[in-house]
């Protein structure tokens, strides 16, 4: 059998985190933290490139790795322009969108960096992204909003959510393809994705808090007292925009984003934790159940993954609140670094191909 060699780089916001790959074998997966005071030196997260790419190659170095002899290396898909699911070849224009950060900047936004920069450095390497939070596969119908100005966008947590639902179709020993699934990704923050047939037809924003709350995010909130706040005077723009996203939910209903904490003071008498607790599992209870009417209620599974899926009472609780409408599968944590080799072996292999970067310009 031919052995493959992968490096997958998944950089997130206070972590860089990759893995080197011998096909299935993982040989080396490391998380190099960087500090807030290390990255206060960078005015934005595109600055950190040189910083973070360095500390990836120094490790690899210190590790022993022959690192000529990887030629497949992916990186984790960042804010650039919508695309379909899928594997995609790094190219000029995906890295001048993930510069600008068209839709945003995020840490993500250096893994094609990352991954073209090292790719550069190896005769013969390819460098990739796959399933970016940008994934876009919404019907038309989804989309509608209820005034022109406005348009339901797709930002989730593709990779986990399809690789996920592809472990999920493996075990049922069915094709991905040929499967209605909801799968929930529990996390920091919170997305469930109508999976029909290997595309998300539906899908509320995560990037954006909507849909159930999460640890750090606030979920969908009343517009109309969102409207008043604005004008209020008293926040600008960015504070609210925090309110949403990084210090809602947890955060700001019980003073900590550990949803381990949560679940601990729920456990021990803890009325109001327990009361938020069960209040974010009804939301993404209420959101499987708006996915159920994408299906017509014809659902192969329901899957549950990410962080907050080792919480057992939480996912019974889901469970009981939804298990009406299919089998309850739970899938605890997420590896992104194995979804994005996994990724990337299906390209070498020639399974799959790599698409070229073409995307839904906004």
């Amino acid at each position: 059998m031919t052995e493959y060699r992968i490096l997958a780089i998944n950089p997130g916001s206070t972590s860089t985190k990759f893995a080197v790959y011998y096909n299935e074998e993982c040989k080396l997966s490391k998380t190099l933290r960087h500090s807030i005071t290390e990255l206060s030196r960078y005015k934005n997260v595109i600055d950190q490139f040189d910083y973070r790419k360095g500390m990836i190659i120094d490790a690899l170095v210190e590790e022993g790795v022959e690192v000529d002899s990887i030629k497949h290396i992916i990186g984790r898909g960042g804010l650039t322009y919508p695309l379909e699911s899928g594997v995609y070849q790094v190219d000029n224009d995906m890295l001048a969108h993930a510069r600008e950060g068209v839709l945003g900047q995020h840490a993500s936004n250096l893994g094609p960096l990352i991954a073209d920069y090292i790719a550069h450095q190896i005769p013969g390497a390819g460098a990739y992204i796959a399933d970016p939070v940008v994934t876009d596969e919404l019907e038309e119908i989804a989309r509608v909003a209820g005034h022109p100005k406005f348009e339901r966008r797709s930002i989730f947590h593709a990779l986990n959510q399809k690789a996920t639902a592809r472990v999920h179709a493996k075990k049922v020993e069915n094709r991905y393809e040929d499967l209605n699934l909801i799968v929930a990704h529990l996390g920091g923050g919170i997305s469930v994705g109508a999976h029909k047939q290997g595309r998300v037809i539906d899908v509320n924003n995560a990037l954006d808090g909507e849909g159930p709350f999460s640890p750090e995010r606030s979920g969908t909130l009343p517009i109309g007292q969102v409207i008043d706040l604005c004008f209020e005077g008293k926040r600008s723009k960015e504070e609210i925009r925090r309110m949403v996203v990084g210090e809602g939910g947890f955060v700001a209903l019980l003073g900590t984003n550990s949803a381990m904490d949560v679940e601990e003071r729920a456990e021990n008498g803890d009325a109001e934790a327990k009361l938020i607790q069960d209040a974010l599992g009804y939301q993404v209870a209420k959101i499987i159940g708006e996915m159920a009417v994408v299906f017509n209620g014809k659902v192969d599974g329901i899957l549950l993954t990410g962080g907050l899926a080792y919480n057992k009472y939480l996912t019974d609780y889901i469970r009981q609140k939804t298990g009406f409408i299919s089998e309850v599968f739970v899938y605890p944590g997420e590896d992104e670094l194995e979804a994005l080799a996994m990724n990337a072996l299906r390209v070498a292999r020639g399974e799959t191909e790599a698409k070229a970067y073409e995307p839904k310009i906004q």
